[in-house]
């Protein structure tokens, strides 16, 4: 099928869907955040390294394994080492995504808080039975920042969720250990501007960052009349902002997460800076059928290496009609392996 096949089947469905759930909350009040709100942190709980550097050989030993014998030289990609307490490639993050307010937007908001809790422990041990070799942990994946049709009072086109929310998240994933990602849909604001606000969370050592570029809209269009995009500066800004904080705190690499489903949507993709701060996730998002998730991951994550990579799943819209859902046993079998798994 071709590229132009692909996108009248699937991107019109995947933008009406998701730019219909932000713009539910348009009417709502907009929330900002107070620029003087801080997190207050207990330095017991930031993670302390116990060995100086990672061990290379295992290290390299593990790039293999997900390179899944690739022969064109693309994979695993040559990247400096990170720094100790990495995430990726030892485990492989298996992530609900949503919005508290919102039971459209994902499985995080949509079910009642144990049984999404309950479900997301299921789809670990899932993934951990299909591949034994990397260890499976949870996450919750929460939509921070949520692009608008609305302009709003600061005409940004994006609604900040509160601090009390993130809090509320980070505290559901304290007791079963899973990690904690805050995503950005900027609208007509930047991905500098948006990190900077919550970078006091960033200094925890479960949280991460996602990043979407579907809703970046740099020449003034309204979020979702058009797919967005970023450029490798936009990206390597974030890089610096988590890679400060973790040089500060003495913390492990943060994981950045950068959504996916065009080439457009990321430029110069060769100029992203790797760093041993911050592990970056190329993520194949999008929903339809198999044969067309498998086109987007071959043609704009495989051919495109950056340094990892992870692949989503929507629990309805890749089971509609006859289209069935992927399974993790499939999905090991890609080359690369995605080692960051999302459910919507």
């Amino acid at each position: 099928m071709t590229k132009i096949s692909y996108l009248l089947l699937v991107i019109p469905v995947l933008l009406t869907s998701t730019i219909s759930c932000n713009n539910s909350k348009a009417k709502e009040t907009e929330i900002e955040y107070n620029s003087e709100k801080t997190v207050k942190i207990n330095s017991d709980s930031i993670a302390k390294s116990k060995v100086l550097t990672v061990d290379t050989l295992d290290y390299n030993k593990r790039l293999l394994a997900i390179s899944n014998h690739d022969t064109t030289g693309r994979w695993p990609v040559k990247t400096p080492y990170p720094l100790p307490g990495a995430i990726l490639p030892y485990n492989r993050i298996i992530a609900f995504y949503g919005n508290l307010y919102s039971t459209r937007m994902g499985v995080l908001g949509e079910y009642p808080r144990q049984e999404m809790i309950t479900k997301l422990q299921n789809e670990v041990a899932s993934w951990q039975a299909a591949d034994s070799t990397v260890k499976a942990i949870p996450a919750l994946h929460y939509i921070a920042v949520t692009a608008q049709g609305a302009p709003g009072k600061n005409n940004m086109h994006r609604l900040r969720m509160p601090f009390k929310q993130i809090d509320t998240v980070i505290s559901w994933a304290k007791p079963i250990n899973a990690l904690v990602f805050l995503d950005i849909q900027v609208g007509h604001s930047t991905v500098k501007d948006e990190v900077e606000q919550l970078k006091p969370f960033f200094a925890l050592p479960n949280v991460h960052l996602g990043i979407d570029p579907e809703f970046s809209m740099k020449n003034g269009e309204r979020p979702g009349s058009k797919i967005g995009y970023f450029t490798a500066d936009d990206i390597n800004d974030a890089i610096d902002i988590l890679a400060d904080v973790v040089r500060k705190n003495k913390l492990p690499p943060k994981v950045l997460v950068v959504h996916r489903f065009t080439q457009g949507m990321v430029k110069n993709y060769k100029d992203i800076k790797t760093v041993p701060e911050v592990q970056i996730v190329m993520h194949m998002d999008g929903f339809g059928s198999k044969v067309l998730k498998r086109s987007t991951y071959l043609s704009y994550i495989y051919r495109e290496p950056v340094q990892f990579t992870g692949f989503k799943l929507f629990y309805k819209n890749d089971n509609w009609n006859d289209w069935k859902i992927y399974q993790p046993e499939e999905l090991v079998k890609f080359t690369p392996k995605p080692l960051y798994i999302q459910y919507q």
